[in-house]
């Protein structure tokens, strides 16, 4: 008995050093899904500015600080609304929002210049609240040195539950997994 216990153990073993010794297989592996929440693909522009360039003084609160007229295309069919955020990730204290607009129709292709400061625009959309604590567009007004003004661009698949006055994190919360596309145009200032 004690043989073939030995007997067994010894191929046991040996099948279990030749399976360690057998070169890996491969793995079958696939390419990562890109998460909704990165997609990007629009286009948005402003006949005011172009990227990358000095946002002019009428647009700041060096001038009669009005909104840039804004343009986009490349909206996505399965778009139901567009959101918009303006904001300066160069201020002292943190991100400073200029902008929050949402639920504003997914086939808008643009914001005119000097957009009313109301709660809800004509033709569709929302306005939140900026960080002036005010509703509506709010224009660049740095301490000093150049700062960057992103206005970025979110085409979602469904319409946010949010009133007018909501803040750019709640609608970040309420935009999570309704991201169908993106896109910015980033503008700079200087005092």
């Amino acid at each position: 008995m004690h043989e073939r216990f030995a007997s067994f153990a010894f191929s046991f073993f040996a099948a279990f050093l030749f399976a360690c010794a057998s070169p890996p297989q491969p793995v079958e592996q696939h390419p990562a899904a890109t998460p909704k929440e990165e997609k990007v693909g629009l286009k948005v522009t402003s006949t005011a500015f172009t990227e990358g360039q000095p946002i002019p003084k009428q647009y700041t609160c060096d001038g009669i600080n009005i909104s840039p007229p804004l343009e986009w295309s490349g909206v996505p069919k399965t778009a139901k609304t567009i959101a918009l955020i303006c904001d300066d990730p160069d201020a002292p204290v943190g991100t400073w929002v200029h902008w929050v607009l949402y639920n504003l129709p997914a086939d808008k292709i643009g914001l005119i210049e000097n957009t009313p400061a109301t709660e809800t625009l004509p033709g569709g959309g929302v306005q939140g609240m900026n960080d002036f604590k005010k509703i509506g567009y709010g224009g660049p007004c740095p301490p000093s040195g150049t700062h960057r003004y992103f206005f970025k661009l979110y085409a979602l698949d469904a319409e946010l539950s949010l009133k007018s006055g909501a803040t750019k994190a709640d609608v970040e919360k309420a935009m999570e997994g309704h991201l169908v596309s993106q896109g910015q145009l980033m503008g700079t200032y200087r005092r």
